[in-house]
């Protein structure tokens, strides 16, 4: 069963309060942690969740309605969060991503979609053809995805402290998922 607008609205509004209760007022021990070289910390997965909200998802849901088919999606800079977390604590950066959502949810409904127009198809640089529903249920499956590799990241300092566990506990045998969207 594919989840319905309404459900995926109601997923993507509540993540920047899930991302803020497992992540806000822990300390750097937790946030600053990642996988190892070329992997995320909390703040990097935060500023690219912000980074998303200005630049791909509700941009390219626009993209559809204005161009179709006609046009693929402009490229997408993965690591442009890069810019968006320069200098910001993480508490900054829970705050701005709460308020860009909230933001990019307003402007969505401001878009009054109906059902047709969930079927309208876009193209995706290296995926061809995709649907706005299609887009809108990997938005929030990215969402999901990131919250995933987080817990994965506040997992890994209990590695060793665990013993002998550590072979039963899924989040710390997990490899990660992600490639670039």
């Amino acid at each position: 069963m594919e989840p319905s607008l309404k459900h995926t609205l109601t997923l993507l509004d509540r993540m920047p309060a899930a991302f803020s209760a497992l992540l806000g007022d822990l300390p750097e021990t937790f946030t600053l942690a990642d996988e190892g070289p070329y992997t995320w910390n909390a703040h990097d997965v935060i500023g690219h969740l912000i980074h998303c909200e200005r630049a791909d998802w509700l941009p390219r849901a626009r993209h559809i309605l204005a161009h179709g088919q006609s046009q693929p999606f402009p490229p997408f800079d993965r690591l442009g969060h890069i810019r968006e977390m320069h200098g910001k604590s993480l508490a900054q950066l829970l705050d701005e991503f709460a308020h860009m959502r909230a933001v990019s949810l307003s402007d969505l409904a401001d878009l009054n979609l109906q059902p047709a127009d969930l079927d309208r198809l876009g193209t995706h640089p290296a995926f061809g053809a995709v649907t706005l529903a299609q887009l809108l249920s990997a938005w929030a499956a990215h969402d999901l995805t990131h919250l995933h590799q987080l817990s994965r990241v506040l997992a890994s300092p209990f590695r060793q402290a665990v013993g002998p566990w550590s072979r039963n506990l899924g989040v710390l045998n997990c490899e990660g998922h992600s490639t670039a969207a």
